[in-house]
């Protein structure tokens, strides 16, 4: 019986996948002069956006590049990401019927916050479970287990969803009913090599498969 429902955040539950390809193209051509792809960004995921730079960023001035990043992403953030109604409605439907909201992703907090409040969604969550709060990120499943921990709900009670082969692998080491989403317009693994318990490409399809 799944009583808590768990999302990554890019490219699961907003389409901000654009946006964050944005952000970082600014900072690496503005420090390194160096044009990066969205598939060469993608392949950098697993850490948060401030990992992300301190990691693969050759200048050696971090801090502002980071404070680059956030400001890039939070200047084009309404013009990059629109709001998903169907998402917003499928959250608000799931808290009305009595399931924990959550969220574990790479993301730092930092760019969480600004995303939540961007669509609306602050008060939607039980949990949050941030890059900034795990030590070892996706496809470790600490942020997962943190986040079991927070709802009071056991990993079979659990049901987590994403768009990358990482989230799915966190999933399945956590032990929970993992669900690989293909929703939004824009979504990190385009064939999952990690095969999850199911593959989603609606909400509609979602709601169904929990009788709701």
């Amino acid at each position: 019986m799944i009583k808590a429902v768990i999302f990554d955040f890019d490219g699961t539950l907003a389409d901000t996948l654009p946006v964050c390809f944005h952000a970082f193209q600014a900072v690496f051509k503005e420090f390194d002069n160096t044009d990066v792809t969205s598939e060469e960004i993608k392949a950098m995921f697993g850490p948060s956006e401030t990992g992300i730079i301190r990691e693969n960023l050759k200048h050696e001035n971090h801090d502002q590049a980071i404070e680059l990043f956030y400001e890039k992403y939070n200047e084009k953030h309404e013009e990059l990401v629109l709001e998903n109604i169907e998402i917003n409605e499928m959250l608000q439907h799931l808290k009305k019927e009595g399931y924990k909201l959550g969220i574990v992703t790479g993301k730092a907090r930092r760019s969480l916050l600004i995303s939540l409040k961007c669509l609306q969604m602050e008060d939607l969550f039980d949990v949050t479970i941030t890059g900034d709060d795990v030590e070892k990120p996706k496809p470790h499943p600490e942020g997962l287990q943190k986040a079991l921990a927070e709802l009071c709900v056991t990993n079979e009670e659990a049901a987590f969803l994403g768009d990358s082969d990482a989230d799915i692998l966190a999933g399945k080491r956590a032990n929970v009913h993992t669900i690989a989403v293909q929703w939004l317009p824009h979504y990190q693994t385009l064939e999952f090599k990690e095969e999850p318990n199911e593959l989603i490409e609606n909400v509609d399809a979602f709601l169904s498969s929990l009788n709701i």
